[in-house]
């Protein structure tokens, strides 16, 4: 399975799934760490996280995936969503909460 494959399953089999920086309990940037804030703060319980600093392919093949230049990058149902100032901008206006409300 090649990079572009395996990203693909991660976000279409898990609900919520983050690739950031580290991990949920231990971020290694202050943007995947708001990313994770702001999840729980919309009472999501279950994160699947990928840490991009593990493995360089994962790292650059998320990139070409969502054609988004950052980490952190959060998807919803298989469908990106955007990285940590996106999500903190939906959470202020409430759309996170809406998207996120129902997993």
């Amino acid at each position: 399975m090649d990079i572009q494959e395996v990203i693909k399953d991660t976000v279409t089999q898990n609900p919520v799934v983050l690739y950031m920086k580290g991990s949920a309990q231990f971020p290694q940037c202050g943007f995947s760490s708001r990313a994770v804030q702001i999840l729980k703060a919309c009472g999501v319980e279950t994160i699947k996280t990928v840490d991009v600093l593990q493995d360089a392919d994962v790292r650059q093949g998320i990139k070409e995936y969502s054609n988004w230049p950052t980490i952190p990058q959060l998807y919803v149902k298989g469908e990106f969503i955007g990285g940590s100032d996106i999500m903190y901008e939906m959470y202020q206006s409430g759309e996170l909460q809406e998207i996120l409300k129902d997993l």
